[in-house]
């Protein structure tokens, strides 16, 4: 039975956490400056943590051998969302395309993805999301870095590129998965402990953001135009193809519940890190996160109707 409530109880703390930094902005409580101070916090410490943690997986044949058509279909996904990031914002102005552009290849898989597919599929969608949010996130430290990276020249991006510390995280995540590398207990611990302050945090710097440029970008064309990619488009693409090349109906069901996920949260961290549109990246990532209490249920059961009838 698919367990909706614990949805929309995640859903309920995420905003719970962004009205915290929407009060503590607004009464003045902190100074807009902070929020230089919580992206570098984020960027440099828990979210590092938070990707190592991600890797901590249990890999053996059998595992290796059901996750692998989960790789190959995320691969797939992300391949197609980079090409489609890369060609098809060309007319929006550059600040809101590099947005664009992260936000189509980053959805919010990692956190609220999770839970979803372990509900509708038990521990095989715990697993499978954690397998799905691999590629993704190399392409979001890689790919979607580079969107908002200018540099004289592509050597000179790539080099930017690298030495972010998120990607630096993916490349030792990886390192320690295929390896399967075990730390000790407080080690292991204190990773996990440092790598969850990632989802408050950041909703409570998209509430901040929030306070400052008010509720009237909220819900734009552009804003609206984002959501219907976001939940319409991307999530019908993926589910086409999972079901043309008959995918076992598990795999399918998770790619498409985790393909219609909302903006990463990321996004406007990312934006701010940056020097990009945040008040616009707070809002793309707002308002989707505040239609998907509508549109994951609606995907939930057409998921549950096509793959596991």
């Amino acid at each position: 039975m698919i367990d909706m409530q614990a949805l929309l109880n995640l859903q309920a703390v995420m905003f719970l956490e962004m009205a915290a930094g929407f009060i503590v902005r607004k009464l003045n409580l902190v100074k807009g400056e902070s929020k230089g101070i919580l992206t570098a916090l984020i960027v440099y410490v828990t979210l590092p943590c938070n990707i190592i943690k991600s890797f901590m997986i249990e890999m053996n044949a059998e595992i290796l051998k059901q996750g692998l058509i989960m790789l190959v279909a995320s691969v797939l996904v992300q391949v197609f969302l980079a090409v489609a990031a890369s060609v098809c914002y060309n007319w929006l102005p550059k600040k809101r395309k590099m947005v664009f552009q992260y936000a189509t290849i980053a959805s919010n898989s990692g956190i609220l993805g999770n839970i979803i597919a372990g509900a509708i599929y038990g521990d095989l969608g715990y697993l499978y999301s954690a397998l799905y949010v691999i590629p993704q996130r190399i392409v979001m430290w890689s790919a979607g870095v580079s969107y908002f990276t200018e540099a004289p020249d592509r050597k000179t991006v790539i080099k930017k590129v690298m030495s972010h510390p998120c990607i630096n995280a993916v490349w030792l995540g990886m390192i320690i998965m295929f390896l399967q590398i075990d730390f000790p207990d407080f080690l292991d611990t204190s990773i996990q402990s440092i790598g969850n302050m990632t989802s408050p945090l950041t909703m409570m710097f998209l509430g901040m953001s929030l306070a400052e440029s008010g509720f009237s970008g909220l819900i734009t064309k552009h804003t609206c135009l984002y959501s219907f990619i976001r939940f319409v488009i991307i999530p019908t693409v993926v589910m086409l193809g999972c079901f043309l090349v008959s995918m076992d109906p598990v795999a399918a069901g998770v790619a498409v519940v985790l393909a219609a996920m909302p903006a990463a949260s990321m996004t406007a961290v990312v934006a701010s890190q940056y020097d990009g549109d945040v008040t616009f990246a707070a809002n793309v990532v707002v308002l989707s996160t505040i239609l998907s209490i509508l549109l994951l249920p609606v995907w939930v059961m057409i998921v549950s109707a096509v793959f596991m009838a």
